[in-house]
Parts: structure tokens; sequence; C-alpha cells
């Protein structure tokens, strides 16, 4: 499908769903700012209604999206993992509760890495857990579980091309010309420490 010169729906202009679009598209070389409209129709089912009725042609959302779009017989283009690096989701704190409470953020971490590798090693307790949590059945439940559960890692690492690029991309967003060095938005000290205790090699 051709998306040259099409709307896309998302479901908020300026949020991670447009970013990641955008990402997207460069990635396949297309200049997402000239070449795709954006449109905000609203939460999953508004979206899915817009691409129905032929407002845009397709929408991003997380799992289980996907598994939804494909029962009402729309198709998968891209999986942004496979594409980027983008840690959509993590942990972040001030200076300040890293400074006083270090000891608690470092057991939220390490409670962090036990869940995801619960998830990752534990298939069927998880998609147990997902469908009471998320309140839907086991066949939407176990999809999810498969579109998900490699996006979390064993080890709690943060992968920095990532982290790059989403400076680079809040840069952007506030107009911000000058370099941002990795270590003025990241601290990885407390999570390496975290790793040691739990017997981890960091990356």
């Amino acid at each position: 499908m051709r998306v040259r010169g099409k709307t896309i729906g998302v479901n908020a202009f300026g949020g991670a769903q447009e970013t990641i679009a955008k990402l997207i598209f460069k990635h396949f070389g297309l200049d997402p700012d000239k070449e795709v409209k954006f449109l905000v129709p609203g939460g999953t089912e508004a979206r899915f209604a817009s691409m129905k009725q032929g407002l845009t042609v397709a929408t991003l959302g997380s799992p289980p999206l996907d598994f939804l779009g494909k029962k009402l017989g729309f198709v998968v283009l891209a999986r942004s993992q496979e594409l980027f690096s983008w840690p959509i989701s993590g942990l972040a704190a001030s200076v300040k509760k890293i400074k006083e409470g270090p000891d608690e953020i470092k057991r939220v971490i390490k409670a962090g890495i036990k869940a995801n590798r619960y998830i990752r090693q534990n298939r069927e307790g998880t998609i147990q857990f997902m469908g009471k949590w998320m309140k839907i059945d086991e066949e939407m439940a176990a999809a999810t579980y498969e579109s998900a559960a490699k996006i979390y890692n064993e080890d709690g690492s943060v992968p920095e091309d990532g982290l790059r690029l989403i400076i680079e991309e809040a840069k952007k967003a506030i107009k911000v010309n000058r370099e941002v060095s990795f270590n003025e938005v990241v601290d990885l000290s407390i999570l390496k420490e975290a790793q040691r205790e739990l017997g981890i090699k960091g990356r």
C-alpha cells in the first residue's frame, strides 16, 4: 500500500504515535513533513472507523491494536521495533529523587527486571495475567503477548541508540539547536548497580 500523499490517523498531534510514524516513514525514504498528512480521529475505535470511511489509510498503536485490526480485515504494514530502537517506556526520576532515594529507585528497577524476565520466560502465566489485567479474552491476550513479548529485555538495559534518537526528536520539538550530551539526560549508575546485584553483566 502506498502512503505517500495520504493521511495517517494518530491519537494526538505531537505525541509518541506521530513521532514514531515519522521515524517509520523516514526509514522507508519518505519525508513525513511533506509527503504524509496526519489526522487525529480519536481513540482506537475512531481511528479504525476513519480508515473504513477512507479518511485515513493507516494508523498506529500498541498491541492488541494489531490483533483488532486484523479482525477488521486490515494488515500490519510495519513494526517499529523491527526497524529502529525507540524506548517508548521506562523509569524516569528527577535529580532530587535520585539523590534522596537511590535505594527505592534501585528496588523498583530490580522489580522491573524480574518482571521482564518473567514475561519473556513464562508465556502462559503472562497471557493469563494480561487477560485479567487488560480484561480481554485468551485469544486476544495470546496475540498481544506474541506481538509485545520481545520488546521487554531481560536485563533492564537501555539502548543508547534509542535514547539518542529520543534526544534528537525532543530537540526538534522544543527547538533546541545546541548539542545535548548523553550524560545530560541519562544516569545509568543505579541501573548498573541493580544489574550487578542481580548478577547481570550490563551492556
